[in-house]
């Protein structure tokens, strides 16, 4: 990526996090960053793998996650000062991309039991293959567990096409993946800080990985690298999900 570009990308995302709760346009992005509006959105998606719009909704979604865990506020005035004018539309796009509803994300403070596979709806499977690889953690990630997860979009949110929970980077292999376009995901806690913000995660992706009739396997090699401000928000509650996982395999 051109330095240029990432510089007016992060400036652009700082601006939406200090104005989640305000209208944002296009036009308003573009002055930050100081582009066109059309060279803008094109950068913005080179540089996050997401269009401006999309980044901003992960933005806000991932703001409420972290006030209905760390304030009593309503989940009415959480939804406004997220910039959502309709709490109705805010609870229905919250538990489409975390998993949960606002109301059982509080509940049960950012927690689950399990991550929900999706359902295969509007996919017909004619065929599955399987992804593999191995997982690199270079000197300057700090290893830990590790979710990989394959996904419609960039943005890890909602249900994965197929996943899987590991101890650390390393070798993986995920099993029954449909035809279709898929981005593999791929995200690191430093062991010990999966309830804190004080140390970064690491991140990976690759993709879109194209499943068709004739796909035997895709086997990829991903290395990881410390999670930054331009990169699209993580919005799935995956971080308790990984230490259950993790805990029932040491127990078993």
């Amino acid at each position: 990526m051109d330095k240029l570009g990432e510089q007016a990308v992060a400036r652009v995302v700082g601006a939406m996090q200090t104005n989640l709760g305000e209208r944002i346009t296009i036009d308003d992005m573009a002055k930050v960053a100081m582009f066109s509006k059309f060279h803008f959105t094109r950068v913005f998606q080179r540089v996050t793998g997401v269009s401006p719009a999309r980044f901003l909704s992960a933005l806000r979604l991932q703001e409420a996650k972290r006030f209905l865990v760390a304030t009593d506020l309503r989940v009415t005035e959480i939804s406004h000062r997220v910039g959502y004018n309709s709490p109705g539309t805010f609870s229905s796009r919250f538990k489409t991309s975390v998993g949960l509803s606002p109301t059982e994300y509080r509940q049960l403070r950012g927690r689950t039991t399990r991550i929900s596979v999706d359902n295969r709806k509007n996919i017909v499977v004619r065929r599955t293959s399987s992804v593999s690889g191995r997982i690199h953690c270079p000197a300057e990630c700090e290893p830990g567990p590790t979710f990989v997860g394959l996904f419609r979009d960039p943005i890890p949110q909602g249900a994965p096409i197929s996943c899987a929970v590991l101890p650390g980077p390393g070798h993986f292999q995920l099993e029954n993946v449909p035809e279709g376009a898929w981005h593999l995901l791929i995200h690191t806690v430093p062991a010990g800080s999966e309830h804190t913000a004080d140390r970064t995660p690491s991140v990976g992706s690759h993709g879109p990985l194209v499943v068709s009739s004739s796909t035997v396997a895709h086997v990829v090699d991903v290395v990881l690298r410390p999670m930054s401000a331009i990169d699209p928000p993580v919005l799935m509650a995956l971080l308790d999900v990984r230490t259950t996982a993790l805990e029932a395999s040491r127990a078993s």
